[in-house]
Parts: structure tokens; sequence; C-alpha cells
């Protein structure tokens, strides 16, 4: 059995990068910070998103620098060949499959707190 699951709720760290392709399909990527349990003084730990789909079209909308938000997706690793050095290079990115938009009424204006699906 395998299993790569990841959920993570913190701060938007910038407003959302957007490309759209000729096919059609949209691509989002949002840097999130996220806090650890175990103390309140240390940095937060920084993850790069990937969102796609209906999904990227809800965080381009209503995501901004600051945003508390919720994700649900998995991890995925990034390969390439850096064009300059030709050295391999690798960062992790968390595939987001679920967004749930969190914080209070005053924060995104509409008192709920709704939650995308990139399966629909």
């Amino acid at each position: 059995m395998s299993l790569n699951i990841i959920h993570l709720v913190g701060r938007v760290g910038t407003d959302p990068e957007v490309k759209h392709f000729v096919t059609g399909s949209m691509k989002c990527n949002i840097n999130l910070a996220v806090k650890r349990q175990t103390s309140q003084n240390d940095d937060p730990d920084w993850f790069n998103l990937e969102l796609w789909g209906k999904t990227a079209e809800i965080a381009a909308n209503y995501v901004r620098k600051g945003s508390l938000i919720g994700v649900k997706g998995s991890l995925k690793i990034e390969t390439w060949t850096d064009k300059q050095s030709g050295a391999n290079r690798s960062k992790p990115i968390i595939k987001v499959d679920k967004l749930d938009l969190l914080g209070s009424k005053r924060d995104n204006d509409g008192g709920q707190t709704p939650s995308y699906n990139d399966e629909i």
C-alpha cells in the first residue's frame, strides 16, 4: 500500500501566479507559510503549491497575499536540468486537489468558508 496525502493550513506569501494555456487549462502557483505546532518562535516552513483547473481559477480570483487557506494534495518532486550549469535540480511541490478559503468574515467578505475541489 502507498499513501501520498498532505494537509496544510497557512498564510499565502505572495499573490497567485497564474498561467493560461492554449488548450484552455489554467495553472496557479502559490507559496504557503506554515508554522509548526511545536514552537511559535520558529520561522515558518514554506511550501510551493500547484493548482489546476477550477481550483486554480478560484485561487486566482479569491486568494491574495496574507490569505489564510487550507489545502489537501499530494507531494511531487519536480526535476529539471539547469540550462546554465547542466546540473540536475529538483524541488518539492504540493499538487493541490482541494482548497479551503479560511479566515474571518472581514477577510473574505462572505462569512462562509467555501471549499473547492479539483475533482469537480
